[in-house]
């Protein structure tokens, strides 16, 4: 008996050997896995590569293991979850339920912003998306003209370009002929070159689309900008797209520059101090299709002074009128260059107020300013600045013929013109195209 109970104890001993080692390298398998966890966060517990061990060494310290990974990354989608919420509501412009929501996923996982694989731009709601459709409707676009153009020729030979879409008592504008209407659409263009309004009216209907596309109207357009150097199409595909590609400036508004400097003032009396002024000045340059130009330096602001340059007729005493011309640069810049001066007015001499007195002859001089700008583009839109590359004044003594240059230097006085549609500017026709 005393055998068999000492061999049942080296049993027991034996067996709790056995179950300690056991739970030891259930431990060690346990530790194994938390070090690859932490080492890899953001890898699923599928991706955790098994250490190759015995299925009886498997203890329940593994399952917990396992049950942490599922947790964190339920944790992870969760916050994956709140964070595309709260991109959604600032799109909205819901900004406080957007920061609600970012609090919560960064509580959740601090860096989740790197964790995330966007399937759309977090910019904007569907920025890809949006290119790939705009790269189709231009698409489509270059085809509108000819698909409208064979809807029309495949209906009845008496079709007009557009129809009433209920009966009207009244004589419809389709039974005017094409060259009145084609008219009616040069007064729209008109002589100060309103392409928006064309561009507006073709939104009506297919015919009018199609007249809005004339060739004609956009060559006559091309020729009053360029004049004679448009000749050639090439490399534009047509001369609507000469018009929007090629460097010109711009009609329906005003060319505005604004400078502020500070100067010094006189001393006081006393001594004990000295005044400095804010001087604040505007530049007002505005084109004109016939190729005149209209320049204005001010401290006026542009609220009183642009309805004075709506045309070339203004009352503006410190106006200065002239020419301009386009120039495209070997280095692929168009620049403007203008003279311009003062408008001359006649003034009546009057002979008795000197009659008793022998005066000294004044030398009559003429005042011309000439102008350099590089045209640019700045922002969304195109062709609405001007940088300034030369500035002089040309004095002519009448009397000998003689001329004294002047050149200013460009320093941070010359600040850049940004353009400024005017919406009156192209409000009335004067004249057609």
């Amino acid at each position: 008996e005393a055998e068999e109970d000492c061999h049942s104890d080296l049993v027991r001993t034996d067996d709790s050997e056995r179950s300690g080692e056991a739970n030891l390298q259930a431990e060690l398998q346990m530790f194994r896995a938390q070090w690859m966890f932490e080492l890899a966060p953001g890898m699923s517990s599928s991706g955790l590569e098994p250490l190759p061990c015995r299925p009886s060494s498997r203890g329940p310290g593994l399952k917990s293991v396992d049950a942490r990974v599922k947790q964190e990354i339920a944790k992870e989608e969760k916050a994956k979850e709140l964070f595309l919420k709260a991109v959604e509501e600032e799109q909205n412009g819901a900004l406080y339920e957007a920061i609600k929501f970012y609090r919560l996923a960064m509580q959740l996982v601090p860096d989740i912003e790197f964790k995330i694989t966007y399937t759309r731009s977090p910019d904007g709601d569907g920025v890809g998306k949006r290119c790939v459709e705009d790269n189709k409707e231009d698409d489509k676009m270059a085809d509108l003209l000819s698909e409208f153009q064979q809807q029309l020729a495949l209906q009845e030979s008496s079709v007009k370009l557009c129809q009433p879409e209920v009966d009207v008592s009244q004589t419809h504008i389709s039974v005017l002929p094409m060259e009145v209407l084609m008219y009616i659409f040069r007064w729209v263009v008109s002589s100060d070159l309103d392409l928006r309004s064309l561009e507006q009216l073709s939104l009506v209907c297919r015919g009018f689309y199609i007249c809005a596309r004339d060739p004609e109207i956009w060559h006559q357009v091309c020729l009053k900008i360029w004049g004679r150097s448009c000749n050639k199409l090439v490399p534009y595909a047509s001369w609507r797209e000469m018009f929007l590609e090629r460097p010109r400036v711009r009609f329906d508004g005003v060319y505005i520059s604004k400078t502020k400097y500070i100067r010094q003032g006189e001393q006081s009396l006393d001594g004990f101090y000295r005044a400095w002024h804010q001087v604040e000045y505007y530049r007002y340059l505005r084109f004109f299709p016939d190729g005149q130009v209209m320049m204005l330096t001010t401290p006026e602001d542009p609220q009183s002074i642009v309805p004075r340059l709506r045309t070339k007729n203004t009352r503006t005493d410190a106006i200065l009128l002239g020419h301009y011309r386009l120039s495209q640069e070997t280095d692929n810049q168009t620049k403007v260059f203008a003279v311009i001066m003062k408008k001359k007015e006649e003034k009546p001499i009057d002979y008795h107020k000197y009659r008793y007195f022998r005066r000294v002859p004044v030398q009559e001089t003429d005042h011309s300013f000439h102008v350099g700008l590089q045209l640019c583009s700045s922002g969304r839109q195109r062709f609405n600045k001007l940088v300034w590359i030369h500035h002089s004044c040309h004095i002519t003594y009448k009397s000998t013929g003689e001329t004294a240059v002047t050149t200013f230097d460009i320093d941070k006085m010359y600040t850049p013109l940004f353009f400024a549609r005017v919406k009156s500017f192209t409000a009335f026709s004067e004249k057609p195209l």
